[in-house]
């Protein structure tokens, strides 16, 4: 049984990414099992969170494994000085997996090299959240039906935005074409510009965004501007409210395209856009549950031969 770390989506090839979709479909079908009976998953957040710590309990108590950890940081004994290395090695007595959410870039990595246990990145910093880009890709999989040659547009916060981040370097594999729609203060960063230029991925960045610059678009990926990863918050009041979408904006809007957001949402999507067929945000965070259900499989060593031979399912 070869066990895995989960840190960053860069270790993935094609395979695996599509690997690891399969593996989620299968658990959309029946997400209710007793896989890990018998485990024991931490959950670590050092930043608040709603869906991804929710989702990874979730995913952990329909697998059938018993779940300890910490959603404030206050509450542990970071508090009192406890150094993140203590931290995982003494959890790691406890635990049989770890995931962890962290405010500093890198924090995830470490700890990966520190624990004896395999480590699963809930998001570190702005650099990257692996299981959300699962989920992402698992979404524009199953609306699009492919993942090859899509244009995909990302607004908003492309700066400080680690799901963005993440999903490029995902789709480095497919082929696809980026329209990156952000305020200059968040624009895309150059590390991850000169990425798609090594790994020939094509993209476009506008400032404008109305329906005329979206109309081509498959996929429509909206992000938060996030308060918290300003030093400056004048600078955050300048441009919190840059790009919102209206539903008057779908107008143009292809047939195939779906609307993702990672939320939470502040006021960057319309709720008028709630009701309309191209919105898909709530079923993606829904995906997050089986793209989780997958990543503790993978990192634990279940394989998806065993998924799908698994007699354990509880309809």
């Amino acid at each position: 049984m070869i066990r895995h770390n989960f840190v960053t989506i860069a270790d993935l090839n094609k395979d695996e990414i599509m690997y690891l979709i399969q593996m989620a479909a299968e658990f959309e079908k029946h997400p209710n099992r007793e896989l890990l009976k018998g485990k024991i998953v931490a959950t670590l957040f050092y930043e608040p969170s709603t869906r991804t710590r929710l989702s990874f309990e979730t995913a952990a108590n329909r697998l059938g494994a018993k779940v300890i950890g910490f959603s404030d940081a206050k509450a542990s004994s970071v508090s009192k000085g406890e150094t993140l290395k203590d931290t995982i090695l003494m959890v790691s007595n406890y635990a049989d997996v770890i995931a962890m959410r962290h405010h500093i870039e890198g924090a995830a990595q470490y700890a990966s090299e520190v624990a004896p246990v395999p480590i699963i990145n809930a998001g570190d910093g702005a650099h990257m959240h692996p299981s959300q880009c699962l989920l992402d890709l698992y979404s524009i999989y199953k609306t699009q039906g492919t993942l090859e040659n899509l244009n995909i547009y990302l607004v908003g916060d492309l700066k400080y935005g680690r799901t963005v981040h993440s999903l490029i370097t995902a789709m480095r594999h497919f082929n696809p074409t980026f329209h990156f729609i952000a305020p200059k203060e968040l624009a895309m960063p150059n590390e991850y510009k000169l990425y798609c230029k090594e790994n020939n991925i094509k993209f476009f960045e506008h400032t404008a965004f109305n329906d005329k610059v979206i109309a081509d678009a498959d996929i429509l990926y909206m992000t938060r501007v996030q308060k918290e990863r300003f030093s400056d918050l004048m600078e955050y009041e300048r441009v919190k409210n840059v790009y919102i979408l209206k539903r008057s904006m779908l107008k143009s809007a292809k047939d195939n395209m779906k609307i993702l957001h990672p939320l939470p949402r502040v006021n960057e999507i319309a709720y008028d856009v709630d009701d309309d067929p191209h919105a898909y945000y709530i079923q993606q965070a829904q995906n997050g549950l089986y793209a989780r259900e997958a990543i503790f499989c993978h990192v634990l060593g279940i394989s998806l031969d065993e998924v799908k031979a698994d007699t354990t399912i509880i309809d």
